[in-house]
């Protein structure tokens, strides 16, 4: 440092080590040391212990160095200021942490009061928009002032009807269609301020979710490009997608980047309440070289037009993304029109909990929670609805919680410092202030009194039995639990039907694995928040009453997008069974049954560990002529499946049912008795390739810090 003429600088030690050292030094130089110290109580101090044995017995460190013989003693006492700014040759620089397949999404950093200051003014300029050159005009107002934004035009159902009546399947290679996604995602990031104002003021983002939601669009096109190289140059079909309100740029992109990827043309049919960002975004699309032809934006009321494009013979398949009920609803009404082979995407809700036990670190549960629970004001599928936290420590958690919403800001998120922004509507906030008003409370924050502001709030209820419904707020339900009672609280959740997201914190890796193997949902999350899932790292969907699959954002999906080939029917017909028989079948095949799931670890950044699992669907049935063979083939997965012959009246019978698989010419009595089941879709499969879309998919992130260090990298 003297040679440097670098004087400003102090030193450091941990307490209890080289005091005599460090005091040679200060005495001779007259330097200050600072001294470190753990302060807290006994049980606070294992996650510290843990990580200074870490950092202190990894490869590189000082302390492991100097006692090792190996290790050339100018390499233990060179300079560390010589390397300093020289980047680790391990370390991939964020753009490339998915090369060479595809570029990330770029990043902003909002600790950088320059970059800060310039998107704040780009989404708080005062502005009027106005999208769209038919249909009636429809004024837009900001959820958090009610203040007007500008117009929008919505299609009559006669203006949607000639728009799907022009659409053409994209004519382009593969490779065509793969460089215009690249280019989509190349003019998304050009125009990211703009997208950030409307996402702000059109949707109610604060600016972390608006940069989380182009980023994913981003994610979404780029990875998808990848995909539509490996498929083959022809033409798809006519594609209807039907997107939410709650990611309106995210979700409306990747709908339409598979369906393209594909080949196909695109119905894009936006929620009523974000149309601004989907006009924006199909501009992008139309001067990055997709054709018209293509590309139809269906804005306007979802009843009236939802219905069109559910049920014409254009179409050959549905991609939506929303509430169950509604799912049920665009199910039957294909069943009805379309021939039964269409497929239908669904991504729906879940009632999402998460489970903390004793040996958890409080401070990260907590903050995991909140983010979990009311980022975005819990307007994310994907959100935290109901916490178990074990009894022991349940008294602590609650005030460290409780404590930490105190801190939260709800207000206009066009404010910097906004944590929480308003509801999308006063539907919305009504529907969930009645609710909140029905139940026990126990701690709730102040919301602003104008605006479509709901406060986040904790019910008390003993256990996801008492939710009755999905609540698409900042409403989290809180129950304790007895250790020993935790198999049971996980059948609690499979029970319930949904299967989206899970959270589990703890640091005991045996109790980990044991409720890896017991929950039944598409996306688990291990001490970490259970939000935010990022594209080619954890695919993301559900399954039961949560969708349908494939998951978005991973290999399945675009191929789910792409032309079927019908299976052929083979002259042999199974036997004729009754529901009962049926299950019957079913029972005993289960008790046999033994397939593992097969796994491969996906790429992302240090400290994360990104599981991708296939686990065949449990209960198969097979119908119409050569049902034998398919059967066979479903049984080679490790599905317990049976081939029978058997009555509309009887399918509806069948009490659990996870995929009909069926060859033969007219399956359109199979698929109406599949979708006038209630419970979670049954998805009727006729193409080649049906053993695909028998594999559900799971995804696994696990926070590989929690414990204190990330072993692996500090023994490098």
């Amino acid at each position: 440092a003297q040679k440097k003429q670098m004087t400003d600088f102090e030193f450091q030690r941990l307490h209890g080590m080289g005091e005599a050292l460090h005091h040679q030094v200060s005495k001779a130089f007259g330097t200050p040391c600072r001294v470190y110290a753990p302060v807290g109580q006994h049980r606070d101090l294992l996650a510290y212990l843990v990580r200074r044995l870490l950092e202190n017995g990894a490869n590189s460190s000082f302390v492991n160095q100097i006692f090792d013989a190996t290790v050339a003693s100018r390499l233990v006492a060179a300079d560390p200021f010589d390397k300093l700014g020289i980047p680790g040759p391990a370390l991939k620089h964020p753009k490339d942490l998915f090369a060479p397949e595809r570029q990330n999404s770029a990043g902003y950093d909002l600790a950088n009061p320059d970059i800060l200051e310039r998107l704040q003014s780009a989404r708080t300029m005062p502005r009027r928009w106005s999208f769209g050159q038919e249909g009636a005009v429809q004024q837009v107002y900001n959820p958090a002032t009610g203040k007007s934004l500008g117009q929008v035009r919505f299609l009559s159902p006669e203006q949607a009807q000639e728009k799907i009546d022009a659409a053409q399947p994209w004519g382009a290679t593969s490779s065509e269609r793969a460089n215009v996604l690249r280019g989509i995602a190349d003019l998304f990031e050009k125009h990211a301020e703009e997208f950030f104002a409307l996402l702000t003021q059109e949707a109610g983002k604060t600016l972390p979710d608006c940069i989380g939601e182009l980023r994913e669009a981003v994610d979404f096109l780029r990875y998808y490009a990848c995909q539509a190289e490996a498929l083959s140059d022809a033409q798809a079909g006519v594609f209807s997608c039907i997107s939410p309100w709650n990611f309106p740029l995210a979700i409306f992109t990747g709908q339409i980047a598979a369906a393209l990827a594909a080949g196909n043309a695109v119905l894009a049919k936006p929620a009523e309440n974000t149309s601004m960002i989907a006009y924006l975004a199909t501009q992008l699309m139309y001067e990055a070289g997709v054709p018209t032809a293509a590309l139809h934006l269906i804005a306007g009321d979802g009843p009236s037009l939802g219905a069109r494009l559910c049920s014409s013979d254009k179409i050959t398949g549905v991609c939506f993304t929303g509430s169950t009920k509604t799912a049920q609803t665009i199910n039957r009404l294909m069943a009805q029109h379309l021939p039964p082979h269409i497929p239908l995407i669904a991504e729906t809700g879940g009632l999402n909990a998460m489970i903390v036990d004793s040996t958890a670190l409080l401070e990260q549960a907590v903050q995991d929670v909140i983010i979990s629970a009311f980022q975005s004001a819990g307007q994310r599928c994907s959100a935290l609805r109901m916490l178990y936290v074990q009894q022991d420590i349940a008294e602590d958690f609650k005030d460290m919680l409780f404590g930490a919403m105190r801190a939260l800001c709800i207000g206009d998120p066009a404010e910097a410092a906004c944590d929480i922004g308003p509801v999308i509507n006063q539907a919305s906030q009504k529907k969930i202030t009645r609710y909140i008003q029905e139940r026990h409370v126990l701690f709730a924050t102040i919301a602003p009194e104008t605006g479509c502001f709901i406060a986040p709030t904790v019910l008390s209820v003993t256990g996801i039995q008492d939710l009755p419904e999905e609540i698409f707020g900042p409403v989290l339900h809180f129950a304790s639990f007895d250790i020993k009672d935790l198999d049971r609280v996980i059948r609690d959740i499979n029970g319930c039907g949904f299967g989206l997201t899970f959270g589990f914190h703890s640091r005991i890796d045996e109790r980990v694995q044991r409720v890896i193997s017991q929950i039944d949902v598409g996306n688990l999350y291990i001490n970490r928040n259970q939000i935010g899932a990022v594209v080619g790292s954890q695919p993301f969907g559900g399954h039961g009453l949560s969708g349908t699959g494939p998951k978005a954002g991973g290999p399945r999906y675009v191929p789910r997008f792409a032309k079927q080939t019908l299976l052929q029917s083979a002259p042999c017909k199974p036997s004729k069974m009754k529901a009962a028989q049926v299950e019957r079948a079913f029972q005993h095949q289960e008790q046999t049954a033994s397939s593992g799931p097969k796994s491969i670890n996906l790429p992302g950044p240090t400290g994360e560990l990104n599981q991708y699992h296939l686990t065949p669907r449990q209960r198969v049935l097979c119908l119409g002529p050569g049902a034998e063979q398919l059967a066979k083939r479903a049984l080679a997965l490790g599905c317990c499946a049976i081939a029978a012959d058997i009555s509309s009246e009887d399918l509806s019978a069948v009490p659990q049912l996870d995929a009909v698989v069926y060859s033969g010419p007219d399956a359109r009595h199979i698929r109406k008795a599949l979708s006038a089941r209630d419970g979670a879709i049954v998805p009727l499969l006729m193409d080649e390739t049906f053993e695909i879309w028998l594999m559900k998919e799971r995804s696994v992130c696990i926070d590989t810090t929690a414990a204190g260090g990330n072993a692996a990298l500090l023994a490098s």
